[in-house]
C-alpha cells in the first residue's frame, strides 16, 4: 500500500495526456482543426525521432485510425520544442494521408514540403540550410517566429510538458565503453520512415 504522504504518480497518464493536448493544440493552430484524431504511441525506431503510419490500428467495431509514433529514446537529449516539432512533422504526413497525395514509399514530395513550410517547419535533407526539401530521408528546421514556433511557445508557457524521459541503458553504455566506443557527441540523423511500416 502506498505511503499516504507520497504523491500518487501516474506515469501513463502523465505521459500520454500531454501528447494528446499537444496534438489538439497543434491541430487547431496549424491545421484549422481539420485533422482526425489518431493513436499516438511511443516506439523505439532506430535512427528515427518518429514516424507516421496511416490506418495502422482498428477498433473492435472496425473503425480505423492512424498512428503517429514518437521515439522516447530521444526525449531526454532533445528540447521540448524539438519533440513537438517531430509531432508536427508527422502531423503533416497525417494531413497528406487524408487531404493530399503522399509520395511513393518513404518519399517526402513537394506537396509535403510546401505544407511543412506553411506550418513553420522548413524541410531539409541535411538538417541544415540549403539541404534538399524533398527526398526519402528528411529532417526539418524550426522557422523563427513561424506558426509552429509561436504555437509551441504558448503551449510550453501553459505548462504542457513531457515530464517522463527514458533513462539510458546502463548495461549498453558499459558494453560500448568496454569496447572503446562512445555515444556522446554523435548526432542522430532524423529519419522519417513514412510509409515503410504499413
Amino acid at each position: 500500500m502506498p505511503d499516504s504522504n507520497t504523491a500518487v504518480i501516474r506515469p501513463t497518464r502523465e505521459t500520454y495526456e500531454p501528447l494528446q493536448q499537444a496534438y489538439d493544440t497543434l491541430n487547431r493552430a496549424l491545421f484549422d482543426n481539420a485533422l482526425p484524431n489518431c493513436l499516438i504511441t511511443l516506439q523505439r525506431h532506430k535512427k528515427s525521432y518518429g514516424y507516421f503510419c496511416g490506418d495502422r490500428f482498428a477498433r473492435v467495431d472496425g473503425k480505423l485510425t492512424d498512428e503517429i509514433a514518437l521515439n522516447p529514446s530521444h526525449f531526454r537529449n532533445r528540447s521540448q520544442h524539438e519533440v513537438l516539432a517531430t509531432l508536427a512533422h508527422e502531423m503533416v504526413h497525417l494531413w497528406q494521408h487524408h487531404f493530399g497525395k503522399p509520395g511513393r514509399g518513404r518519399y517526402h514530395n513537394v506537396e509535403w514540403a510546401e505544407k511543412m513550410k506553411t506550418i513553420g517547419l522548413h524541410p531539409t535533407s541535411t538538417g541544415k540550410e540549403n539541404g534538399a526539401e524533398t527526398g526519402d530521408v528528411m529532417d526539418h528546421m524550426i522557422l523563427t517566429d513561424g506558426a509552429f514556433e509561436r504555437a509551441a511557445k504558448k503551449m510550453l508557457a501553459r505548462g504542457v510538458v513531457f515530464s517522463w524521459t527514458e533513462q539510458p541503458d546502463k548495461s549498453a553504455e558499459a558494453r560500448a565503453e568496454a569496447n572503446g566506443e562512445t555515444k556522446s557527441g554523435k548526432r542522430v540523423r532524423y529519419v522519417c520512415p513514412h510509409g515503410d511500416t504499413k
